[in-house]
């Protein structure tokens, strides 16, 4: 897979991660390429992990080149400081078009790997934005103030608006056009339906944090050719373009 660099400094490099590419080394097998994997071989220099985003989420990532930007940036994440921002697909119309989730997580006792809501859990905070609504979806952006594992998809989960495509916390089904579109025919080279989107419908457009001379950067991933194209479909369906 190839790797789009958003901003690069003699500290810092950003990053468009593809979905379906895995952030970091996987621990169990070693041979599945990676982003720090692949720019270790572009820059040939040893590169320093500061945060992670799922494997199907796509968009900005971070990483350090040197320990001093690796501790500034650690940091940066631990405290909160950073920026981070997000976009994603959901069921459903939102009642309120902006709101927070503030309801604490935990793993799952019963699915490794799996998060749920809980009192006891560790504190978690959700800003969240509508910016488009349909009949039955909507395009939300969301900032996270805390960096808990599948974060956006449980809160999402618990108010009842899953993100498309989510196996964990939504349904896990693709996203067809024909699911919104009441003439939908296929055209003549296909035999069958391809999805619009078969992944989790969450990307990471915007990055913010502070350099080591304390300046900000900003950066930003536009929207994936997957998630567009089912935003111009529903804006298509329900006549809004």
């Amino acid at each position: 897979m190839k790797l789009t660099i958003l901003h690069e400094d003699d500290d810092l490099i950003f990053v468009d991660k593809p979905a379906g590419l895995l952030a970091i080394p996987d621990r169990f097998d070693s041979t599945l390429p990676s982003v720090k994997g692949l720019l270790e071989q572009k820059t040939g220099d040893k590169i320093f992990i500061v945060h992670r985003i799922d494997r199907e989420t796509s968009g900005c990532m971070v990483f350090a080149k040197n320990e001093e930007a690796h501790r500034h940036l650690s940091i940066q994440f631990q405290e909160h400081i950073a920026g981070k921002f997000y976009v994603g697909l959901v069921h459903g119309r939102l009642a309120e078009e902006a709101g927070t989730i503030d309801v604490a997580l935990i793993e799952h006792p019963a699915q490794p790997g799996k998060m749920t809501v809980a009192k006891k859990g560790k504190a978690s905070r959700t800003d969240y934005r509508v910016v488009e609504q349909w009949p039955l979806h909507a395009l939300v952006q969301f900032r996270i103030f805390t960096g808990r594992m599948h974060q956006i998809r449980v809160h999402m989960q618990s108010i009842g608006h899953p993100l498309l495509c989510d196996p964990l916390y939504g349904d896990g089904k693709p996203f067809f056009l024909s699911s919104v579109k009441r003439k939908f025919q296929l055209s003549k080279h296909d035999e069958v339906e391809r999805p619009l989107l078969s992944r989790v419908a969450l990307h990471s457009y915007r990055l913010v944090v502070e350099s080591l001379q304390g300046e900000e950067i900003s950066v930003e991933a536009p929207l994936p050719k997957d998630l567009n194209a089912v935003v111009q479909q529903l804006r298509k369906v329900s006549g809004s373009v």
